[in-house]
């Protein structure tokens, strides 16, 4: 069972990495029109793992993705620290997300002619930023990768792959880490290890990390976990064990069969 730790003490003051108030987002319109968030409202403190859980179509993913840039507001707010995202242009939103933000998808996108470090130093080297070699070699020793970082994709397994998206996401010491199903393609032992990576970034490094999951497991590695429903958010649950998250999943179940 995973210890719950809270910030890496004396890395980051305590503060808000990522806020959202009364965000809205409406697809379509007339009869297609579908209210995928309805006003949430929301905040992700800086140094802490937040999981965000919730039935299929309840919206988790949609907040992830407006809350990255990844996708526009219909209305309310949507900041990463102090900068509101509504109000950036296209090129803006980019070097936000490049200078920011770290990206962890359930497909490991690790480009396959590359080896392991130059596809965590990528995103760095598209924009022309020289890594920081302390840094990188403190997340690569992280994430177990000291050993692999000259074999491609290919002479990886999964749960290998993984980890160097994990590191890439880290690589440029961004504001907030937003982790889509990460685990979503691993077996069980190889997710267990990213999320104990994802979970050591946050205690060890000071790292901000959101994450959508619809596993209870998963979600068991977070500070907090954040229920959300019909694109609302419904509930909270601080200090997670797999069983405390799935009672709570199953009474929003029970009231779903009931409503």
């Amino acid at each position: 069972m995973p210890q719950h730790a809270t910030a890496a003490t004396g890395l980051r003051a305590p503060s808000v990495a990522a806020r959202a108030t009364g965000l809205t987002k409406v697809y379509g319109e007339d009869e297609t029109r579908v209210v995928a968030l309805d006003s949430v409202t929301v905040e992700f403190g800086r140094g802490r793992f937040t999981a965000i859980m919730g039935p299929s179509g309840s919206g988790k993913s949609t907040l992830m993705h407006c809350m990255a840039g990844l996708d526009t507001i219909s209305a309310g707010s949507a900041r990463i620290g102090d900068t509101e995202l509504s109000g950036l242009k296209d090129r803006q939103l980019t070097r936000l997300r490049r200078e920011k933000i770290g990206f962890v998808f359930q497909s490991f996108n690790l480009l396959p002619t590359l080896d392991a470090l130059e596809n965590i130093t990528l995103p760095l080297d598209i924009v022309g930023r020289k890594p920081d070699q302390e840094w990188l070699e403190l997340i690569v020793g992280t994430v177990g990768l000291t050993g692999r970082l000259r074999h491609r994709p290919s002479q990886l397994s999964g749960g290998q792959q993984q980890r160097v998206a994990v590191a890439r996401a880290l690589a440029g010491r961004p504001e907030i880490i937003f982790a889509d199903e990460p685990t979503g393609n691993l077996d069980s032992r190889s997710g267990a290890e990213v999320l104990g990576f994802l979970r050591d970034s946050v205690r060890e490094l000071g790292q901000t990390v959101v994450m959508v999951t619809h596993d209870p497991v998963a979600a068991s590695y977070a500070d907090r976990v954040v229920f959300l429903a019909d694109g609302r958010v419904t509930d909270e649950l601080s200090a997670p064990t797999p069983e405390t998250v799935l009672d709570r999943m199953r009474l929003f179940d029970a009231k779903g069969r009931t409503s």
